[in-house]
């Protein structure tokens, strides 16, 4: 079954948020575009270069309307001394969630089985809390913050604008597809 479509269950942890320990509910994120971005464990090696293109990506997020949880199964108290020691994290202004009872691993289904880390999994939630995007690579392979911006605004219009559709590569401003039986066999 897949998991897109799926609504997100309870969660509550606790994250490194712009210098403090904050707690995070499934409540905080009612009504808003969220991204939930996965990854295996604080202080390696390509999990730094995601987070800080993440990081580079924040602010044209946030003018989207959406927020960001980066989460790994390490502790908050792990993320802030990350922050503190490394220059790439160190430019996270988003917020960093501890999963260390796998709580929300487990519910987004990234957790290793007989690991104990989370795969690297983003997932766009959207503001009714349904999982409309996601993506999961190998643990060597690193995402690219960009993709997602447009990966969320062709989810953003689609819900937007029913009956229009995104094609393959689409960028804001360009043109969508009006579904139907006219378009039939022409594409």
């Amino acid at each position: 079954m897949s998991i897109v479509g799926s609504k997100i269950k309870p969660f509550a942890n606790s994250a490194y948020h712009q210098g403090k320990f904050v707690d995070v509910t499934d409540a905080d994120i009612a009504g808003k575009w969220a991204v939930f971005f996965f990854y295996p464990a604080d202080f390696t090696f390509v999990c730094p270069t995601e987070l800080e293109d993440l990081a580079d990506k924040y602010a044209e997020l946030q003018g989207l309307g959406v927020e960001v949880f980066s989460v790994s199964t390490d502790t908050h108290f792990s993320h802030k001394a990350w922050h503190d020691s490394s220059p790439a994290i160190g430019k996270i202004n988003y917020f960093m969630l501890g999963d260390q009872n796998h709580d929300l691993s487990n519910n987004f289904g990234i957790l290793r089985e007989g690991v104990g880390l989370a795969d690297r999994g983003t997932f766009v939630v959207d503001p009714d809390g349904t999982i409309q995007l996601v993506e999961i690579t190998p643990e060597g392979v690193g995402r690219n913050a960009e993709e997602l911006v447009r990966k969320i605004k062709a989810a953003k219009y689609w819900r937007e604008h029913p009956g229009q559709v995104c094609p393959a590569k689409w960028e804001e401003g360009e043109a969508t597809l009006a579904p139907s039986i006219d378009l039939v066999g022409k594409i």
